[in-house]
Parts: C-alpha cells; structure tokens; sequence
C-alpha cells in the first residue's frame, strides 16, 4: 500500500513537472510569434533591458566610460546602470592576453567592453559568444594567419579579436575622421554572432544589412556612392567591410551622414536599434 502511494506521488510529479515545462513552453511560442510581429512593423525587439540581479561598476570605472564616452553620458540614470551591468557582463565572459610586452589592465578591459558595450546596447543579446578571447599588441603587428602588417581582426574560428592598442586608443582620439578600429572590429564580431546566433536582434541587423547591400548592388547607386567620394575606399572591399565603414561614421558624424545618405543612416539606425531612449 505505501509504495503505491510512493509510486502515485511520483507519478504526480513527473506530470507536474511535464505540464509546467508544456506551459513554459507555450508561453515561449507565443511571445516569439508576438515579438515577430512587433519587430517586423517596429524593426526593433519587443524589449531590450532586463535583468537580475543588477551588476555593478566601481565610481572609477563609471568616471573612466564616462569620460571617454559620450554615448554614455547621454543615458540617463537608470540606462547608465543597464550599460554597467553589460561592461560587467560582457568582462565576465571574454578574456584578454597582451603580445609583444604589452600588458593588459584593467582600464584596457573596460576600455575594450565599453566600446562593444556601446555598439550593441540597442540589441537584447550583448555577449558575442562568438568572441571569446582578445589579443592586444602594442602596435601593428605581423599575423600569424595572412602573414601581413594588421592593426586588427577578428578569426571567428579560433573566436578571437585581435587588436593594436595605439591604433585602437587613436581611433577615439580623432573623433570625426570616421576610422576607429575598435568599432570596425566589433561590427565584424556582431556581424558573424548575427548569423551564428539566432536572435531577434541578430535577424534585425541581418536584414538590415542585406537591405543596404542589395541597395549598393544597383549600379546606379553605387556610382552615386562611389562617385561621393564619402567613404574611404576600404568600404569597397567587400560588403562586410562597407557596413563596418559605415557604421563607423554613423558613430563618430552621424548627422553627416545623415544629411548625405539619410537613406542608409536611417538603416544603420534600425540595424543598431541605436536610439537614446531604448
């Protein structure tokens, strides 16, 4: 008799465990059709912040992403505290190794994850798996994979970025020449997460992109684009080096931008879900 009520207690969890899984289940259905439909009339996710439990940054480290970035100064308050929760979180997962004599401290790190921080804080999902490590020489370097001079790249299959910390600090130093190599190579790293990774965010800054490219391949237009002398002539290696350069001067002179190509500067906006008030 005992073990028939052991053996109804059992079987009483295990269903209960199989309906709530079921409803969880459902329940995920139903907002990823929901969300589907608000991002495909909005080109945004359905929401973006949420979190718990919040992390933190020290006062200095706040002072020091403060002082070097405007897009954080911008943010009110509470926006503040979702980006230091992402700088947190994204430092959690990555890490960094120094070549060539150079050392990695802390400053670099936080340097280097507020800037993905920046670039991606319009998206749900900010981690980059596909990113997992980040070398950093003192200057350009020779690679071990194209044999040439780099200031930076990004091997997607050894998920490691590389980067030259004189070229990276100089990209933020000159604000409005639209060159800054940690942004270009941070756009290399969402646009390979974006393939790789399903996301809403991911498949929003997918289509964009495809959108601009498909845009570029009429000849039309890219003799206009080509003939502006706007972008440097890097932008036209390939098309994932032209969404790189572009954003690049959507960050660094966006109202430029915007008054040349208010086309594609809305795009890179809808890509980036970059608004103020996310």
């Amino acid at each position: 008799m005992e073990e028939e009520k052991i053996n109804i207690y059992f079987l009483i969890i295990v269903l209960g465990a199989l309906l709530i899984f079921f409803v969880l289940f459902l329940l995920g259905k139903i907002f990823s059709t929901i969300e589907y439909i608000y991002a495909t009339r909005t080109n945004k996710p359905l929401f973006i912040h949420f979190y718990w439990p919040l992390r933190k940054l020290t006062p200095d480290q706040k002072q020091f992403i403060s002082k070097r970035f405007s897009f954080y100064r911008q943010l009110n308050p509470r926006k503040q505290l979702f980006f230091d929760h992402r700088v947190s979180g994204f430092l959690k997962h990555k890490t960094f190794e120094g070549r060539s004599g150079f050392v990695i401290t802390p400053e670099v790190e936080l340097y280097v994850a507020a800037t993905a921080v920046m670039l991606t804080f319009g998206m749900r999902r900010y981690k980059l798996p596909i990113l997992q490590k980040i070398l950093i020489y003192p200057e350009i370097y020779r690679s071990t994979i194209t044999k040439q001079d780099h200031k930076g790249e990004f091997n997607p299959l050894l998920k490691t970025m590389v980067l030259s910390w004189k070229d990276f600090l100089l990209g933020f130093e000159h604000r409005s020449d639209n060159v800054n190599l940690g942004i270009h190579e941070f756009i290399h790293v969402i646009q390979i997460n974006s393939y790789k990774e399903s996301s809403i965010s991911g498949d929003i800054f997918i289509d964009a992109s495809k959108e601009i490219i498909n845009k570029l391949k009429t000849d039309s237009y890219r003799n206009y684009v080509l003939h502006s002398k706007f972008f440097r002539n890097y932008a036209f290696t390939n098309e994932f080096e032209f969404i790189a350069v572009l954003v690049e001067h959507f960050i660094e002179s966006p109202q430029h931008l915007k008054q040349e190509f208010p086309d594609l500067y809305i795009k890179i906006r809808e890509m980036l879900n970059y608004r103020m008030n996310h």
